[in-house]
């Protein structure tokens, strides 16, 4: 009374598999997010210092070309104000 069609024997075969790719799927993960925290203190690896203050930020963003003059001047009016704000 076996309700068996033949291909039971692919199962046996593909469940290892499936299991072993899905460590490796958990171990990837795991590797890649303790590399984001250790470099970045936060997932961004951008290429920046972990201690670069917004001022720094923006200043290297200007000189590699990412933003343009006005996108840096209103950031450095925002970062100002703000800076001046916190002093309060």
């Amino acid at each position: 009374m076996y309700w068996d069609d033949g291909s039971s024997w692919i199962w046996m075969m593909l469940m290892p598999v499936l299991w072993i790719v899905l460590i490796g799927v958990v171990v990837w993960a795991v590797v890649r997010v303790t590399q984001q925290l250790s470099v970045g203190g936060g997932g961004d690896l951008g290429g920046h210092e972990p201690n670069e203050t917004p001022e720094e930020s923006v200043h290297r963003r200007f000189a590699a070309g990412e933003i343009d003059a006005d996108t840096y001047s209103a950031a450095r009016e925002g970062l100002a104000k703000h800076r001046a704000r916190q002093r309060r």
